[in-house]
């Protein structure tokens, strides 16, 4: 039986946002893979996430449309690639559905891992965005990914507490 893949940091690549929260991981997983809750939490405000599209499993589609404050919108298209339910979830938006090669990757292409840890009664929540090189790190970096992937989190769990 294969084992999940672990992650090895790679600090000159990696992103990494790592946090306690006061809510369960199977909470934290629906957050993440119901397109539903996507759409209330996952683009940091005043930015929105006006569509999202989930087929659970690797090689499925994970596809967002946001919506800028001035009303431009932006599809993004990956697919998943490790999913372990409550607690791991890797998705990468350099390849498609079907693992099939885009035609043409994202400026920004990554691979984001979510890692959900029981914690107390809440969880160890660690959000790694992987990048091809330096140059892409620092770019997603300066483009504010703590405060913007942190200020996500916050609205995450707060759309959780609503439900």
């Amino acid at each position: 039986m294969n084992s999940p893949a672990q992650y090895l940091p790679y600090p000159a690549l990696d992103l990494i946002l790592e946090r306690v929260i006061d809510i369960p991981p199977e909470l934290v997983w629906r957050a993440w893979t119901d397109p539903a809750m996507i759409t209330q939490w996952f683009t940091p405000v005043p930015w929105k996430t006006i569509a999202c599209e989930i087929d659970l499993r690797p090689g499925g589609t994970f596809k967002t449309e946001m919506q800028s404050p001035e009303g431009q919108s932006f599809a993004n298209v990956g697919c998943y690639l490790e999913i372990i339910e409550n607690k791991k979830l890797v998705w990468t938006s350099a390849v498609g559905p079907g693992f099939r090669p885009l035609v043409s990757a994202p400026s920004l292409a990554m691979t984001a891992i979510i890692l959900l840890e029981l914690h107390g009664k809440g969880t160890k929540y660690t959000a790694i965005a992987l990048h091809k090189d330096e140059q892409d790190r620092k770019a997603h970096e300066a483009m504010g990914f703590h405060e913007g992937w942190g200020k996500a989190l916050d609205q995450l769990v707060a759309a959780v507490k609503r439900i």
